[in-house]
């Protein structure tokens, strides 16, 4: 099973942006995805038109003139599940793993192409539904077939062993495959409160976990590397 791809427009996008000439080349872009896109200028706004009208998905300006856009994510995750897509112009390692430790599904940064923005969209939507488990429980990626209820990983029939720690770090990709993941989201997942430096933690199993699941570890396609931020598993097309 791969990722299901979007074949119908979601019902509705909302896009967050203060700049109306934003909400106007995102609406453009978007009609072909959406069967409606709704615009708001401020936090306030936002966070209501997400309440009442439950988008498909989220787009957000991380600078906003009511709030920092980062305090709207927190507040979005608190009761919706939608994927957010935030709109920023800060380059920063450290503002890119902030707001996805917010609970951000992905970020693009301003300036931006109209096809880029597009796809990260249609990519969005076709990994959020179903993001958890259910659905996710027998996965076949080329001559890798991943059974997680049974526990079992083989390729071409030949079953490979995971440890526990493997094991724990694969569920935490396959869960939430195609987003970007912070060392510490992982670390969190996989070893709850355990102390120690997440991001060395990770090099070491991410690579063993290469070593025995990516046809060339030294070319992976399935756990690709965030530079500074983190991790993303991807199941491919």
């Amino acid at each position: 099973m791969r990722s299901a791809s979007v074949n119908r427009p979601a019902a509705a996008i909302l896009v967050v942006d203060d700049e109306p000439q934003i909400r106007r080349v995102v609406r453009n872009a978007l009609e072909d995805i959406a069967e409606r896109v709704l615009e708001a200028p401020s936090a306030a706004a936002g966070l209501d038109l997400a309440a009442s009208a439950e988008p498909t998905l989220i787009i957000l300006d991380l600078t906003l003139p009511d709030r920092e856009g980062l305090d709207v994510c927190r507040d979005l995750r608190a009761f919706t599940s939608a994927p957010i897509l935030v709109l920023s112009a800060r380059h920063a390692d450290r503002d890119k793993v902030a707001l996805l430790d917010a609970g951000a599904d992905d970020y693009l940064v301003k300036p931006f192409s109209t096809a880029e923005l597009q796809a990260r969209v249609r990519a969005l939507l076709r990994r959020s539904a179903p993001r958890a488990e259910e659905g996710m429980e027998h996965v076949v990626i080329g001559e890798l077939e991943i059974h997680l209820a049974r526990r079992t990983v083989r390729r071409r029939g030949v079953e490979i062993h995971l440890t526990p720690t493997e094991w724990g770090l694969l569920r935490a990709f396959l869960t939430h495959r195609g987003r970007t993941l912070t060392h510490q989201q992982l670390f969190d997942a996989v070893w709850g409160q355990s102390e120690g430096d997440a991001q060395q933690y990770l090099r070491v199993y991410v690579g063993q976990l290469r070593r025995k699941l990516e046809a060339d570890p030294v070319r992976p396609t399935l756990i690709r590397t965030e530079p500074a931020v983190g991790y993303r598993f991807e199941l491919g097309e």
